[in-house]
């Protein structure tokens, strides 16, 4: 009988991503995706979230979704996932070292998708209206991760992730759900699908 693992203990193996998406790739672009993916583990190495998991758990699972449950096997948007909060913790990070690495399209999601940390802490509401007016100008697919990132959130709020889970769910239904509304990508529609799902589940 396979051992229970909760949910927020999860992640992506970076041989099951390689077997999973290998064929889909050449090898060039398989190579970006395993450097992405070992530079964000190692970004993360010594950091924790508030459930106690390692943080790079979840952005393993991020690349899982989109891959899994999306279809996506998009080296670009893959490796822009598992680094996607990379410039949070490391703030040497900057363009031009993520553009050499990954390329000037990684780059620019990633920082997209970077909150002034600093403002947040002091000024939260005001670091995410300013993170939702970027995502406003931006791609699709930086709000596709971003809204991605919310639902594996959403996902491991029943393990105290959040000190205020409620917060959390209303300012993402509120603010980040209303910018996918209008969009006719159907990933973006079953992101927010899930999110409502979750946030029906969570809320009883």
């Amino acid at each position: 009988m396979e051992e229970f693992v909760p949910y927020n203990l999860t992640t992506f193996p970076l041989d099951e991503l390689e077997r999973r998406i290998g064929l889909a790739l050449d090898p060039i672009e398989l190579n970006r995706l395993r450097a992405a993916y070992e530079f964000a583990e190692c970004t993360h190495e010594e950091k924790k979230r508030n459930d106690g998991s390692p943080y790079f758990f979840h952005c393993a699972r991020v690349c899982r979704i989109l891959h899994e449950e999306l279809g996506i096997a998009d080296a670009d948007i893959l490796s822009a996932a598992l680094l996607h909060d990379v410039m949070e913790d490391d703030r040497s990070l900057t363009h031009d070292i993520l553009t050499y690495n990954f390329g000037m399209y990684v780059a620019y999601i990633v920082e997209v998708l970077t909150k002034d940390l600093d403002k947040h802490r002091s000024d939260p509401d005001a670091a995410d209206y300013e993170q939702v007016a970027a995502l406003q100008r931006a791609s699709e697919d930086c709000l596709l991760i971003r809204l991605t990132a919310r639902l594996d959130n959403f996902r491991c709020l029943e393990y105290s992730l959040k000190r205020n889970p409620l917060t959390y769910i209303e300012n993402t239904i509120n603010r980040y759900l209303p910018l996918a509304a209008e969009s006719e990508n159907e990933k973006l529609q079953y992101i927010t699908k899930m999110l409502l799902q979750e946030k029906n589940k969570f809320l009883g």
